[in-house]
């Protein structure tokens, strides 16, 4: 549609399945342009990473069970593609421990038997696991789909000396794809031999088995009119660049599957993926993740308590050596990207220089001990290594700066900016291996990364490379890969388009996209204080616009706290008849920075519910996401209590308790009218003493009492009321009663409360037939309830 600039029908979730119960044509619920869609989801992925890219057609094509339904979607991740409600258990092998460093050759045999090993696990685990639904445990159970895969790719070609970008290294991902997932195929033959297959595969055996063919023929290359089934053609392997002893390899393993299978049939309908492994990566040992090359060569990871901790890749050295650099040439190299960690041999910060500046060989004793572990050298000269006392005392500086956030020591005894970068560079490292002594520049290819490494690199892979090793891998996969393609902040849109384009094109299932700086904030980061600097320097080279999304990225998303005494204001209201009570916090412009909600006659399960969310949103205000972000996103939310709204001058409808809410603070902070059912110049008017009459409480002698105050109107003053001025005040003025009524309303309360109600009044038919419903209220009248269903 995109490719011929046609139309894009949207229909409602149910309604092929209708008409196809109908045997009928569906009917759109939309049509929009292909390519203005195309051009929208692009724009997008390339402003904030979302949203991922899924090829429908591609992937149920590949479907093993498709008498069973389509395949409509995966997991957030976009590994696992199946069945609606079905899940599989997942595990993945680091490809480096089959990698033999002294004879330089992969363990194919050991591979193969641990790929056997882990498809028995996950077979067994399918028994052993816990589903969140019962309907998900049966399928899951009845269809046995496990999540075998391999993480560590990215450093286990560099250890061999072969770029990421490479036809080599795309050879290579397939063949070691098609060997473990051949070999899963075919250990589950064979439990299938002695177990039986999985439930549903007589009804699909023959599109199964399809699949398996289609395996097959990408692990021989075969042209494309040989594939069975197929619109969108997947990426064999290339013998020509595919070492011999990993080809065959993958050629038997597919043989082997597919004849096991004809005869027995699989004990499970799907036996692979590639996983993120982002987090469980680091216990197995792995610098890079699934198929990913690695992000940086040095890399700091963000903790969850704060702070930061070092990740150097391990192959470099390794690398450096199977390309042919002596042990000095590699230390040199090493140090280079990584750093000294150490001010001995620094030419401008050194022990001598800091001595003749008021250092002790104490301080520069703690220094020296923060050093290897520091994101840059400035991070080890200040109060919390060397101490408030030691800055004021001995180096004489004032107190009043080193609590400023851009307080620099180094520079502030005298440090140049080019003296303290150098010192830099020796102590943390470049973090890039361009420029490093020794190295030859035709072997720069093989330790690029995803990203440009440090401020002096100017190299990274490029966003077509990744696809590619992408749809080497997806041929021998039997869910997706979840993956991210890396773009430089540079990137554009158009460049977004063709990597969706080029990725359906070469049989990818899906992918997502992600451009340097497009989010807030992100879990690796390769960007310093003083690259901002030299970014808002060299104006000239620079666009401004990726200099703030940089900024943002390394400022704007830390806490902005609140002072100890603020102001803000509490607004009391009713929906539809639940009290809700909205606190607020503002910083010293008025901007609001936090939230408080209660509801006095919620569970304790609610009213928690709700404290956290107040907490959330207020986090969210304190690191810098709009008000208008979280409005628009959560007015016109829908769920009890909702209705009409009593208490506030401005709402006077809501469909939810934080429809409410934000309506209240978008009208208040934002001047939002829009969300509003009363116009600002309304809001002005008064109510004339004479038509309200307020009811004396009555008194009870039971100890319930009734929480409404009853107020009516006096027709008799309506006519006055219309005439009066809008100016007439009502504070402290002392309202008449009538004597009847209130007679009237007290007997009314204690004839309720001693048939069993509890006297309150039901906010829908306005009876007196309330009772206890757990936390709430329900009326026996009409069924309406207080807030509880």
């Amino acid at each position: 549609a995109v490719l011929d600039d046609e139309d894009w029908n949207l229909y409602w979730r149910r309604e092929k399945r209708k008409a196809a119960e109908e045997r009928r044509k569906p009917k759109s619920c939309k049509t929009l342009r292909a390519r203005d869609l195309w051009n929208d989801i692009a724009h997008a992925a390339w402003s904030c990473a979302d949203p991922g890219i899924q090829f429908h057609s591609t992937i149920n094509e590949w479907h093993t069970c498709p008498n069973e339904g389509e395949i409509k979607a995966s997991n957030p991740c976009s590994e696992y593609m199946f069945l609606d409600d079905t899940a599989c258990n997942l595990a993945s092998l680091n490809l480096v421990k089959f990698f033999n460093l002294k004879e330089k050759k992969f363990d194919v045999e050991a591979y193969r038997h641990s790929t056997k090993i882990w498809t028995v696990v996950l077979e067994i685990s399918v028994l052993m696991a816990q589903f969140p639904s019962r309907r998900i445990a049966q399928l899951s159970y009845e269809y046995r789909t496990l999540g075998l895969g391999f993480a560590n790719l990215g450093s286990l070609l560099m250890l061999q000396g072969i770029p990421y970008d490479s036809n080599e290294g795309f050879a290579i991902c397939g063949a070691l794809t098609a060997i473990m997932h051949m070999s899963a195929y075919s250990t589950s033959a064979e439990m299938a031999r002695e177990l039986e297959p999985f439930s549903g595969y007589k009804k699909n055996k023959k599109d199964m088995l399809k699949v398996i063919r289609n395996h097959k023929r990408a692990a021989f290359n075969v042209p494309n009119e040989e594939y069975e089934g197929l619109s969108v053609f997947p990426t064999g392997i290339n013998p020509k660049y595919c070492p011999s002893d990993l080809l065959n390899a993958a050629r038997e393993d597919s043989s082997t599957a597919l004849e096991l299978g004809e005869k027995y049939g699989y004990r499970n309908a799907q036996v692979t993926v590639i996983a993120p492994t982002g987090t469980i990566g680091l216990v197995m040992d792995c610098d890079t993740t699934g198929v990913e090359p690695d992000f940086a060569l040095v890399k700091f990871k963000k903790l969850a308590g704060g702070g930061y901790f070092k990740i150097i890749n391990q192959s470099i050295p390794p690398a450096l050596e199977r390309v042919g650099y002596n042990k000095d040439q590699i230390n040199e190299i090493v140090k280079y990207a990584k750093g000294h960690g150490t001010l001995n041999g620094c030419n401008y910060v050194n022990a001598e220089s800091l001595k003749a500046k008021g250092f002790t060989e104490e301080a520069i004793s703690k220094i020296e001990k923060a050093l290897p572990t520091v994101f840059e050298i400035g991070f080890a000269f200040n109060k919390f290594t060397l101490g408030t006392d030691f800055i004021i005392d001995q180096l004489g500086i004032d107190e009043e700066k080193i609590d400023r956030f851009d307080f620099n020591l180094l520079k502030e005894i005298g440090f140049s900016k080019q003296e303290i970068a150098s010192a830099n560079d020796f102590v943390c490292g470049t973090m890039t291996i361009e420029g490093a002594p020794f190295l030859k520049h035709e072997h720069y290819p093989v330790f690029d990364c995803a990203n440009k490494c440090g401020k002096k690199g100017t190299r990274f892979i490029r966003a077509s490379a990744h696809i590619k090793m992408m749809a080497a891998s997806q041929p021998f996969i039997s869910g997706a890969i979840s993956k991210t393609i890396n773009f430089p902040n540079q990137a554009s849109i158009e460049d977004f388009k063709d990597a969706y384009m080029q990725s359906w094109k070469l049989g990818l299932k899906a992918n997502a996209l992600y451009r340097d700086g497009s989010k807030l904030s992100q879990p690796l980061n390769s960007i310093s204080e003083e690259d901002i600097e030299a970014l808002l320097e060299d104006k000239d080279k620079n666009d401004m616009v990726r200099v703030a999304e940089k900024i943002i990225h390394r400022y704007i998303a830390k806490r902005r706290r609140l002072p100890d005494r603020r102001s803000g204001y509490t607004q009391k209201a009713k929906i539809n008849g639940q009290s809700v009570y909205i606190r607020t916090g503002e910083y010293d412009n008025g901007q609001i920075g936090e939230i408080f909600i209660d509801m006095h006659r919620e569970g304790a399960a609610f009213r928690s519910l709700l404290n956290c969310f107040a907490i959330s949103i207020s986090l969210g205000l304190q690191h810098g996401v709009p008000l208008e972000e979280f409005a628009d996103a959560f007015v016109f939310t829908r769920f009890e209590p909702s209705g009409i709204v009593t208490g506030n001058e401005k709402i006077k409808m809501a469909t939810s308790v934080i429809d409410y809410i934000f309506r209240e603070l978008a009208v208040t902070y934002l001047g939002r009218h829009d969300l509003s059912h009363v116009e600002p110049e309304e809001i002005k008017s008064k109510a004339s003493p004479g038509i309200v009459k307020k009811l004396a409480e009555p008194e009870f002698e039971s100890e319930e009492l009734v929480s409404e105050r009853l107020v009516e109107l006096d027709r008799d003053n309506v006519e006055s009321f219309k005439k009066a001025k809008m100016t007439t005040a009502l504070k402290g003025q002392k309202l008449e009663s009538d004597p009847n009524t209130k007679t009237d309303i007290s007997s009314q309360v204690k004839q309720a409360i001693q048939k069993g109600y509890t006297g309150d009044i039901c906010t829908e038919c306005q009876s007196m037939t309330m009772v206890r419903n757990g936390t709430c209220l329900k009326c026996m009248t009409c069924g309406s309830t207080s807030g509880c269903s």
